[in-house]
């Protein structure tokens, strides 16, 4: 059953001018990716460089509409709540950027999710459902409207997963004790939070002569995306493609990197994940407090 919540609706809002995602920081060396001169036909770079990373007052993360149905009349309440699961894939297609949703059985056409990533400059070229024994999943593929080619933005890629969680917690509103933006922004916060320190894994594994696997699962949050890709390439690593998985309160990060075109050596793993665990899991302090 479709579920529209227009107290829900104002608080979900919110998400637009409170919410603070990213750091304002300039970035060192020479941007956020590795250029790529062009494409071509191997096009191995899946996101683009930028000069640095904005606030995210400058990003709008479009709101569903209360009026809008996105759910079919098949959907049944039961007592166990599914773990929400939101994909954004980089690595599958070499033309479009992949999302991947799931919600156990719950989830309609999600005509309304479809219509806020339009508002994002996006295009939904296709769109599949398929299920298994661990639910419904509904697949988009999605390309800029203004050049066709994949999202290669990370500051727009983590929109579109807030776009997408956002539509979560204010159509389904059970999902909030399941998500981690639920604590601000849901009906109810999650009943137990997670501790970054015993969730955060960080592993490098060698693949192949030219890239690493760099693999992260840690506490979601808003702005991790771009916060992890930034952590990265300021020790002048490149992320050439990825996967980003939100699975309930954790999220769960594949990158190919590469140092110079090359795979990374075993010193640079280690300065890598070293790196990485210390920002995942330096303690959060505003700087007022200083």
């Amino acid at each position: 059953m479709a579920v529209s919540m227009a107290s829900g609706s104002a608080t979900l809002g919110l998400l637009n001018t409170q919410l603070k995602i990213f750091q304002k920081q300039p970035l060192s060396g020479a941007g956020l990716f590795r250029a790529v001169s062009g494409f071509d036909s191997v096009r191995r770079m899946c996101i683009a460089p930028r000069e640095g990373l904005s606030s995210v007052t400058s990003i709008t993360i479009p709101k569903a509409s209360a009026t809008t149905v996105e759910q079919d009349g098949s959907h049944r309440e039961t007592d166990t709540v599914p773990t929400p699961k939101v994909i954004i894939d980089q690595d599958s297609d070499p033309d479009v950027t992949i999302v991947e949703i799931t919600f156990g059985d719950r989830l309609g056409a999600l005509l309304d999710t479809m219509n806020a990533l339009k508002n994002l400059g996006l295009n939904v070229v296709k769109a599949n459902v398929y299920l298994d024994s661990s639910g419904k999943h509904n697949k988009f593929s999605i390309t800029k409207a203004n050049t066709g080619r994949k999202v290669d933005d990370p500051e727009l890629l983590e929109a579109i997963r807030l776009t997408i969680i956002n539509n979560l917690l204010q159509y389904h509103p059970e999902s909030s004790g399941q998500l981690a933006m639920g604590t601000a922004f849901g009906v109810e916060p999650p009943e137990q939070q997670v501790d970054v320190d015993i969730a955060t894994h960080i592993h490098v594994y060698d693949d192949g002569p030219d890239r690493s696997l760099l693999l992260v699962e840690t506490a979601d949050r808003a702005g991790l995306l771009v916060d992890l890709v930034k952590t990265i390439t300021d020790i002048n690593i490149d992320v050439e493609s990825g996967e980003f998985d939100t699975e309930g309160l954790l999220a769960k990060a594949k990158f190919h990197v590469s140092y110079k075109g090359k795979a990374i050596i075993k010193p640079l793993q280690q300065v890598l994940a070293n790196s990485l665990r210390y920002y995942l899991r330096r303690p959060t302090t505003e700087e007022a407090s200083f």
